[in-house]
């Protein structure tokens, strides 16, 4: 299933351009994946009105995965659009309002805050940022087609989908190989095409990969292309000393060249690590008070739904904390 806004999101958002220029809400979250979501499920059911910019990416990165097979409560797995829907469901049972709008740029500097979209400036006395990481694209023919059917950045997520099959891991860092060793638990075999004729992963996970059998490496190479009809079926590789082709069968590609945190908004403003995440406190606090933080945009570590979504309830307890004693 394809996640879509829910009918009385959709109304919501038709009938939110005459809010968009007032003081309407006590808190503003911004970002409709996992920790934006269930912020504004706890913050709904605490009875904060509340509003839930999702942006153009409604449900977040779960929603375009295939199938979320380590979220508990569901122990046959669960699409992961459907949980994405559910989520949203649950926010909007208890009253959040869902606007499919997405931010262009923010006031922090007095209150109530000020976060302005391409439809006009909503209004908070406080903000929830959960606006997520995105893998970084290698931008070739046959990715955005595949992305969700053979084509992934989450060898946690979806490894579990390739049990005694081919896949290729895209990368040489740490993240790529921990991915390519995890992976072995479920694939028939798993090749590692690297840019470099050696790995910049640390050493214990180097001495892992090359100890492992189900680990083979071409090196020197690039993707240029992934090849498939409903899903993937190889990739067309170049290596750059010798320019030369070839293609290589496998049943999935991996994707590991780095994260970038959705944070380029809020520069200025909020600090940031020098990475692009958001710096905040073990409360989920950031260095503007009222203004909290949730998700991947803050977590360059562990990037999972579960983690996501207790960061975003956390946050949303903090700022009810935070409202209570609003002046």
């Amino acid at each position: 299933m394809e996640f879509e806004p829910t009918l009385a999101s959709a109304e919501a958002a038709e009938g939110e351009q005459s809010d968009a220029s007032g003081d309407a809400y006590e808190l503003v979250v911004i970002g409709g994946g996992p920790a934006g979501l269930t912020a504004a499920i706890y913050a709904g059911r605490a009875r904060v009105r509340t509003c839930l910019l999702v942006g153009s990416l409604p449900g977040g990165q779960p929603a375009s995965t295939a199938g979320v097979d380590n979220y508990p409560g569901f122990p046959e797995g669960i699409g992961g659009a459907e949980l994405a829907q559910r989520f949203q469901n649950q926010a909007d049972r208890f009253g959040a309002r869902i606007i499919p709008d997405s931010v262009t740029e923010v006031d922090f500097s007095q209150h109530p805050f000020s976060i302005r979209t391409g439809r006009g400036a909503y209004h908070g006395k406080a903000v929830i940022v959960a606006t997520g990481a995105a893998p970084r694209r290698l931008g070739i023919p046959g990715e955005d087609k595949f992305y969700g059917r053979g084509v992934s950045s989450c060898a946690t997520c979806d490894g579990f989908f390739y049990r005694d099959k081919r896949v290729i891991v895209v990368g040489g860092g740490d993240s790529a190989v921990d991915e390519a060793i995890f992976l072995t638990k479920f694939a028939e075999q798993v090749t590692i095409i690297h840019r470099r004729d050696e790995l910049r992963a640390t050493r214990i996970y180097q001495e892992k990969a090359m100890a492992n059998p189900k680990i083979d490496f071409i090196w020197s190479s690039v993707v240029e292309e992934i090849l498939g009809d409903q899903t993937v079926t190889g990739v067309r590789v170049r290596n750059v000393k010798t320019q030369d082709t070839e293609m290589v069968r496998a049943d999935g590609v991996f994707v590991y060249i780095g994260m970038e945190p959705r944070s380029d908004v809020f520069a200025g403003q909020l600090e940031l690590d020098n990475q692009g995440y958001i710096v905040s406190d073990r409360h989920q606090r950031t260095n503007i008070p009222g203004v909290f933080v949730a998700g991947d945009v803050q977590d360059p570590h562990y990037r999972q739904v579960v983690i996501a979504a207790g960061t975003g309830a956390a946050a949303a307890m903090e700022a009810e904390r935070y409202l209570g004693k609003y002046p």
